[in-house]
């Protein structure tokens, strides 16, 4: 809503196109890590009920993706196909961007219980693991597009916390690897 207001308000800045796409992608990424958050914050809070917020800050993740690639597509583009296409051939940090974007598309796509039931719950969490993959990018996508500016701290600060939330998961499947091995 601030975005909107701030738009129409011409509060945005010397460049309201750049304003606009930089603040969507920020918030992609914050979205990002409060989803990746959701697990592991339930666990060692032992709330199993924090499970109910995933799906919705899930769809929040895809939803400024969208923003931040229409904010591209209309602002820096004018909805040029050609001139878009040409851009995401010719600059690597906008093609991990797409790829990501599409890479989400089908886990907001399958959000719903119904895609759940038609998948089975095994092949849907497994495509909801791309996840991980998209978080990766979405980090590649932003230390590419900060490097023309020699400008790291806040993709190091985002990083971070992905490595961190990456990290528990890594030591969580190892633990309960090892809890379930059978003794001989």
């Amino acid at each position: 809503m601030w975005l909107v207001y701030a738009a129409f308000a011409n509060k945005l800045g010397a460049n309201p196109a750049e304003a606009l796409v930089r603040a969507t992608g920020d918030w992609t990424l914050r979205a990002l890590c409060l989803v990746l958050a959701v697990t592991p914050l339930r666990v060692v809070t032992q709330t199993p009920a924090l499970a109910r917020f995933r799906r919705m800050l899930g769809l929040f993740v895809y939803f400024y993706v969208v923003v931040h690639l229409l904010s591209y597509s209309w602002f820096d583009m004018n909805f040029d196909l050609a001139d878009i296409t040409k851009d995401i051939a010719k600059r690597p940090f906008i093609l991990v961007g797409f790829s990501a974007f599409v890479l989400l598309t089908p886990l907001a796509a399958t959000s719903f219980n119904r895609a759940i039931k038609a998948l089975g719950a095994k092949l849907w969490q497994w495509l909801h693991k791309l996840v991980y993959i998209v978080a990766g990018l979405g980090i590649l996508h932003f230390f590419w597009m900060r490097a023309g500016k020699n400008n790291f701290s806040e993709v190091f600060a985002y990083a971070s916390v992905l490595l961190v939330l990456l990290g528990w998961r890594v030591l969580e499947f190892r633990r309960k690897k090892r809890v379930n091995r059978p003794e001989n």
